[in-house]
């Protein structure tokens, strides 16, 4: 087994004194640690029925194609505001300094659709529970989530407790 967060670069101060950034980009130029992230991923949800793999713009459109390859499943998007072409659903959310939006293409996901939501991090839980009430709102089936990192104290996971919520590393 590699040891993946060695491969997590730790940014200190970025983007604002006193946060500390966890940079996956140099776990994702490592070919065998790309690799172990999206098994670990695809292996966990490998038992279940899924029809879709959800990435959340922006870097879980990394790992949710691979990973919705493995499943042998489709890929959705799920973007900010007004950069899908067709026909959107959209959904509001809090942020500790606001309000964002996300959007689905409204025929996305049909009735009983078995979902994985991916993204690369799990902090507040405001875009992944944003994001599974869209996928309930069009008719499909949230079957799981899953995450590269997780930040225990911002206690994300607490919002999603409804869902079976995988990470890989947690901080």
């Amino acid at each position: 087994m590699i040891d993946l967060k060695r491969l997590v670069r730790e940014i200190p101060d970025y983007p604002k004194p006193g946060i500390l950034f966890y940079d996956i980009t140099t776990l994702l130029k490592d070919p065998v640690g790309l690799h172990w992230a999206v098994d670990i991923l695809a292996n966990t949800f490998l038992a279940q029925k899924i029809d879709l793999v959800i990435g959340i713009e922006a870097r879980g459109f990394i790992f949710a194609p691979m990973v919705a390859y493995r499943l042998n499943a489709g890929f959705v998007p799920v973007r900010k505001p007004n950069k899908l072409p067709a026909a959107r659903a959209s959904m509001s959310y809090s942020l500790e300094y606001g309000k964002d939006a996300i959007e689905i293409h409204r025929d996305a996901i049909c009735a009983g659709n078995d979902v994985l939501i991916i993204d690369d991090l799990l902090a507040t839980g405001g875009t992944a529970a944003a994001t599974a009430k869209l996928v309930e709102s069009l008719g499909g089936r949230v079957a799981g989530m899953g995450f590269i990192i997780e930040l225990e104290e911002l206690k994300g996971r607490e919002k999603l407790n409804a869902y079976p919520v995988h990470s890989i590393l947690k901080y």
